[in-house]
């Protein structure tokens, strides 16, 4: 367990895997499950805990003042959520997160990674390193969904998300985490017209698809 976390949580990296066992004891950390679908965090919960995906993902939900869902991110097993927020001393969550299939979370409370322990472990450091890192990660990670949003036209929107999936998957055969209703949510936009363009483009030849497997012919 121990080492899958350490290969695979940011916030873990380079930290040996007995360090880690003492470490995961001193910050306290309390694991989780939750059935899909279910309410992990609702807008408006306190925030003073960093949750890490062991198992399954969650969707980051915005809601409008008219009831309008939009999906902010997809958080797939070994990432966090949560950080941002409470590194920021935002108080108040303003997204609600869900679980998009049965999921594992490891809660930690925020200020026993910034701060040191009356142990001072000497790995803590290395801890607080990482969340830095973390930080500026998902702040890259939010101007490519922001470069999404500003396209003008729906094509533009899903050309740009379908070629950042490829830069990840560092090939134009890939999965996509969302479902329709999902990937339609997180460009903001309506899913019949979504499912629309999508067909436009497999006719002319740019793209293939099945159900959420992509393959980008030419673009």
């Amino acid at each position: 367990m121990q080492s899958d976390l350490e290969k695979n949580v940011k916030l873990f990296n380079d930290i040996k895997a007995d360090d880690l066992s003492v470490m995961l004891s001193c910050l306290g950390v309390k694991n989780q499950q939750y059935e899909k679908r279910s309410i992990i965090m609702m807008a408006e919960d306190n925030v003073d805990h960093v949750g890490v995906v062991l198992q399954g993902a969650v969707l980051i939900v915005k809601e409008d003042f008219s009831g309008n869902r939009s999906i902010a991110d997809h958080i797939g097993q070994y990432e966090m959520f949560g950080e941002a927020f409470a590194c920021a001393g935002i108080q108040k969550s303003p997204v609600t997160v869900v679980a998009a299939e049965k999921s594992e979370i490891m809660w930690i409370q925020f200020r026993r990674i910034i701060n040191t322990c009356s142990m001072s472990c000497v790995f803590h450091a290395k801890l607080i390193e990482n969340m830095m890192k973390a930080l500026a990660v998902k702040n890259l990670q939010m101007n490519q969904k922001l470069e999404i949003a500003s396209k003008r036209n729906l094509r533009d929107k899903l050309t740009a998300y379908l070629l950042m999936q490829a830069k990840e998957a560092k090939s134009f055969d890939f999965i996509i985490p969302l479902n329709r209703s999902e990937l339609a949510d997180y460009l903001y936009v309506d899913r019949s017209a979504l499912s629309r363009e999508l067909c436009k483009m497999r006719e002319e030849g740019l793209i293939e698809f099945n159900k959420n497997h992509f393959c980008i012919s030419r673009y």
